[in-house]
């Protein structure tokens, strides 16, 4: 390779790599556009259970913004007892190697797609104590931005991509294919001029956005468990489902330049989505497969 070459790559590589965890910064740009593509009077409502965030009693893990809510279901991880009953709700393992199958992965409730619409009915129910809508509101803003990720609703039996040890370009060690998808990739694509949230959403003509934000958890389920086939095992492996090669696998340059698109659409979708449930919860009285309560 070239020496400019060669330095090009170092340089784009080391560019890319995040500054936090990146469900920390996916998860925010996440709530970003949902925040900029609600309603005004979904803003209001919202304000009005983030006040309330004392009632949490988490003061380490406050929710003063949407995008702090947007974090706050990671940052009381290590609560442990207090909060260890959700840590299987940020994902939903359906094998990308078989027929999609959500309910196989989805027993009992304890995933991400369900646990989405739970807490969409508490948000919407008024009836419901203030504190239990506030959580509520909290877990919803979180999951839906893990369901945005593919690495968290496909994978073949390997934890989410976790046991893939793979390079993202010259960055290895203990890198694999679910950090690179929770980090480097996303951050990279966010990033990208024009970078940040609301840029884009701003690459979403307004008369579009509806069509993104439709459908049902399910479907979203299904289009985020097709990405991670295509997306994430198919930028990496030659065969998605096929055996994984003896030597780390890496993802080039030219890999990661060719998942930006895409993996922005990914980020910019789950913020309209999680826009629309707001919407439908906050002014409806709504949750997926519910009547407007008013």
């Amino acid at each position: 390779m070239p020496i400019l070459r060669f330095l090009l790559l170092v340089a784009g590589l080391l560019a890319a790599a995040p500054a936090a965890a990146y469900w920390d910064y996916g998860h925010r740009a996440v709530a970003t556009v949902a925040w900029e593509a609600m309603k005004p009077q979904t803003r209001v409502e919202v304000r009005a259970l983030l006040r309330h965030g004392a009632l949490l009693d988490t003061p380490d893990c406050p929710v003063r913004t949407i995008e702090e809510a947007s974090v706050w279901a990671d940052c009381v991880k290590p609560l442990g007892d207090r909060f260890n009953f959700a840590n299987s709700w940020h994902y939903q393992n359906v094998d990308i190697c078989k027929p999609f199958d959500l309910k196989t992965a989805c027993k009992d409730g304890n995933c991400v797609s369900a646990q989405i619409e739970r807490t969409a009915r508490l948000v919407a129910d008024r009836t419901v104590p203030r504190r239990e809508r506030l959580q509520a509101l909290a877990f919803l803003v979180h999951f839906v931005g893990d369901l945005s990720n593919p690495m968290h609703a496909g994978d073949r039996g390997d934890r989410g991509g976790n046991d893939v040890a793979a390079n993202y370009g010259l960055i290895g060690g203990r890198t694999n294919l679910h950090s690179m998808w929770d980090g480097y990739i996303a951050e990279r694509a966010i990033t990208t001029p024009p970078g940040g949230p609301r840029a884009l959403l701003a690459e979403v003509p307004a008369g579009d956005r509806a069509a993104l934000a439709a459908g049902s958890v399910e479907d979203w389920s299904r289009q985020s468990w097709e990405a991670a086939r295509a997306l994430a095992y198919g930028s990496l492996l030659d065969d998605p489902c096929g055996p994984l090669p003896r030597e780390r696998p890496t993802l080039t340059e030219q890999d990661v330049q060719a998942l930006i698109a895409p993996v922005r659409r990914q980020v910019v979708t789950g913020g309209l989505r999680l826009a629309r449930l707001l919407d439908e919860a906050l002014l409806e009285g709504k949750a997926p497969g519910q009547r407007a309560r008013r």
